[in-house]
């Protein structure tokens, strides 16, 4: 009987000519690499590199991907870009994609995915292409200039004509460029340039209208307080000829500018937004500069343009603090309640109207620096800079914004609406616009996210 701990002899020896066998196989497979490696010349290294591992042989080697309707998509090379757009904003529900609603992203991705600059692969997920905006715009805001950083084909010879084939005439695709991997619009981008048009009418002195609980005509402006409608008639001819021949004066436009100076540098901006209370660390925003232009005559009306240069805006930012500085002016209050609206009391300050709102563009100075080599003043890659579509942009403008705008005062009255119902309102709320320039309790309203204060022994009941 043989022990549990002794193999037998036969079954060493077939064990060894296996060993043996596998041994000398790859003996002569090394051997056989080895020779091809020795007897491969320069050329046909380089033959081989062309032929397997350049972007144009991923291309040719490529086997198309079969898209859900069963047929087969050529898979194109894709590269990480910087896409310049612009548009007008009338019609569409703000810039970011939202779904159920019409917005300006989403008739962009459309028509990246109709030119075939994104695959039907990922046709059905924006996040597919790592797809970002570097700012938000709010409904019915226009934008001279934006970017969205994405991953994208370039078929055909000009992407950026059939992009803009498949989009309306108010969505513009400039130009593109092509980026680092890691690029990212919103993070990447340091600061935001806006621009507000308002008409330099809207600083006439308050105007008390009629308020009826019954609508007189048709074309009544409806106003509500608590659950109570009233109605308060529009701006007649007579009043809008008078509106529209008004001139600014010297001194009103030097204080408009002294106002719109008080934004600048560092504040807490929670009286400027919503949703947000004075403790939130994220509303102390930082606002490089503001510039108020000389007045300009559009079809004999007077119209102020104000630009805003800032890190970053909250959702209606900008709009509230252009009409806290149009209020404060035409209702002769100090310029020091701006001050006051920047502490801790929570005050109502109304949105102005988002007709006069364009993003000028996004600034990104740090990533474009990163794109030239400072040693040898070349560049590493393309910076992304707007002025090379500087006359088109400007064309843009005049045909697409400015004239729309415009044109929707003149045939809808926007501010005059917007100043209509501020002079109308109803309660306490804008009781802060008094010759004091200070907050009232009156006008203070409690939200969330500033709860009143509790009482202490040594406050009143």
């Amino acid at each position: 009987m043989l022990s549990k701990d002794k193999t037998p002899p036969e079954v060493l020896e077939a064990s060894k000519d296996n060993e043996a066998q596998t041994g000398q196989k790859r003996k002569n497979d090394n051997n056989n690499k080895s020779q091809k490696k020795r007897f491969k010349t320069t050329k046909e290294r380089r033959d081989h590199f062309q032929k397997n591992n350049t972007w144009t042989a991923k291309k040719n080697n490529r086997e198309p991907k079969e898209t859900e309707d069963g047929e087969k998509e050529e898979r194109l090379p894709k590269k990480k870009v910087a896409l310049l757009v612009g548009f007008n904003g009338t019609g569409y529900q703000g810039m970011q994609l939202n779904p159920g609603a019409k917005t300006i992203e989403d008739d962009l991705f459309q028509a990246l995915c109709k030119a075939g600059a994104i695959s039907k692969a990922n046709a059905d997920d924006p996040k597919k292409s790592a797809w970002m905006r570097a700012a938000r715009t709010d409904k019915g805001v226009h934008a001279a200039g934006n970017v969205l950083s994405l991953k994208m084909s370039m078929p055909g010879d000009d992407i950026v004509r059939d992009i803009n084939s498949h989009l309306p005439e108010q969505i513009r695709v400039w130009g593109y460029v092509v980026t680092k991997r890691s690029f990212h619009a919103k993070t990447g981008c340091d600061s935001r340039i806006y621009e507000y048009l308002l008409p330099s009418s809207i600083f006439m002195g308050p105007s008390k209208r009629k308020i009826a609980k019954e609508q007189v005509n048709e074309n009544d402006l409806k106003l509500v307080y608590g659950e109570e409608v009233y109605y308060i008639p529009r701006s007649t001819p007579e009043e809008n000829k008078v509106k529209e021949s008004y001139r600014i004066s010297e001194e009103t436009l030097t204080k408009f500018r002294e106002a719109m100076k008080m934004y600048q540098g560092t504040h807490n901006f929670h009286n400027f937004t919503i949703g947000r209370g004075a403790a939130d660390k994220s509303c102390n925003r930082y606002i490089m500069s503001t510039k108020v232009e000389d007045p300009i005559y559009i079809d004999g009306v007077e119209w102020l343009s104000v630009k805003l240069h800032g890190q970053s805006f909250m959702l209606h930012q900008i709009r509230k603090m252009i009409s806290m500085a149009i209020l404060s002016i035409r209702s002769n209050t100090p310029l020091k309640i701006i001050e006051n609206a920047f502490g801790s009391d929570r005050i109502n300050i109304p949105k102005a109207p988002a007709l006069g709102l364009l993003l000028e563009r996004p600034i990104f100075g740090s990533y474009n620096r990163h794109a030239k080599d400072e040693k040898k003043q070349q560049a590493v890659r393309d910076g992304i800079d707007f002025d090379v579509y500087k006359d088109t942009i400007d064309a843009f403008k005049r045909e697409w914004i400015y004239k729309k705008i415009f044109e929707e005062e003149r045939e809808n009255a926007v501010f005059d609406q917007f100043i209509s119902y501020v002079d109308c309102a109803m309660g306490k709320d804008y009781s802060y616009l008094n010759s004091e320039g200070i907050i009232p309790e009156e006008a203070l309203i409690t939200t969330k996210f500033n709860p009143k204060p509790v009482p202490t022994e040594d406050d009143d009941a």
